[in-house]
């Protein structure tokens, strides 16, 4: 279990070797950096690899910008990610043009970051939102990249945003096995009122199901807590979702 680091994005930005050392004092095993790792020099990388592994926890992933998988950026993207250790370069959202095709366009860029990285030894991914999730012209974008992009791909799930668009997450991850190599463990409310901010378990996502699923059928290799916010710090909530996690016995 390791934690997308968007979930203490305050702490990272004031001291991010200080929030790193705290997310492996409360027992995460990895992280997943996001898109301002980018502006990293690949020294500053190379120092945050060692300061992991002298913590003995390691960067799964990465979450990139559309734009970081281009051909013009993406041999940054291999450099640093590298320099972190990390396995996947996952593409963290797409603004593609209406309609569907549009989204055939995303997959066509996920199969050239794919032949790029896989070069290097690295891996591409795709991180949904709801968007995905939500039908166009009665498909869901979800389904058109699953199909048009390599199987190489991990199609990095978001649970939460999954279910509150009213999809099964875990009849996804069985719709797709093999492909669901890692998943953001973000749970969801109906009540508006707490919507994402609810912790680990306080949603409604079928969490014994998802990860049954997950480890089944979907390949899973690594799960990411992610909060976009809750009535904790960053800090405490984060340490309470995987006290949750581990109190489940999952």
């Amino acid at each position: 279990m390791g934690i997308e680091m968007y979930s203490v994005r305050d702490e990272l930005k004031k001291d991010s070797r200080g929030t790193v050392r705290a997310i492996a004092e409360i027992g995460y095993q990895g992280l997943e950096f996001y898109a301002p790792y980018f502006e990293w020099s690949h020294a500053q990388a190379k120092e945050m690899k060692k300061l992991m592994d002298d913590l003995g926890i390691r960067c799964f992933s990465t979450h990139n910008n559309a734009a970081y998988l281009n051909k013009d950026n993406i041999q940054n993207a291999i450099d640093l990610n590298l320099n972190l250790g990390s396995k996947y370069v996952v593409m963290a959202s797409s603004q593609p043009e209406p309609g569907l095709d549009g989204w055939k366009e995303v997959a066509e860029a996920l199969n050239f970051a794919s032949d790029k990285l896989e070069g290097s030894g690295l891996e591409a991914g795709y991180h949904n939102h709801q968007l995905e999730f939500t039908a166009v012209d009665g498909v869901k974008p979800m389904e058109i990249l699953a199909k048009n992009t390599k199987p190489a791909i991990m199609l990095q799930l978001d649970v939460g945003t999954c279910v509150s668009t009213g999809s099964d997450p875990a009849a996804w991850i069985r719709a797709n096995p093999g492909r669901i190599r890692s998943l953001h463990c973000k749970d969801w409310s109906p009540d508006a009122a707490k919507g994402y901010s609810v912790l680990f378990g306080e949603g409604v996502a079928d969490w014994k199901g998802i990860f049954a699923a997950a480890e089944s059928v979907g390949g899973a290799e690594y799960y990411l807590m992610e909060q976009e916010g809750s009535r904790f710090s960053e800090l405490e909530t984060a340490k309470r979702c995987l006290e949750a996690y581990r109190a489940k016995h999952y």
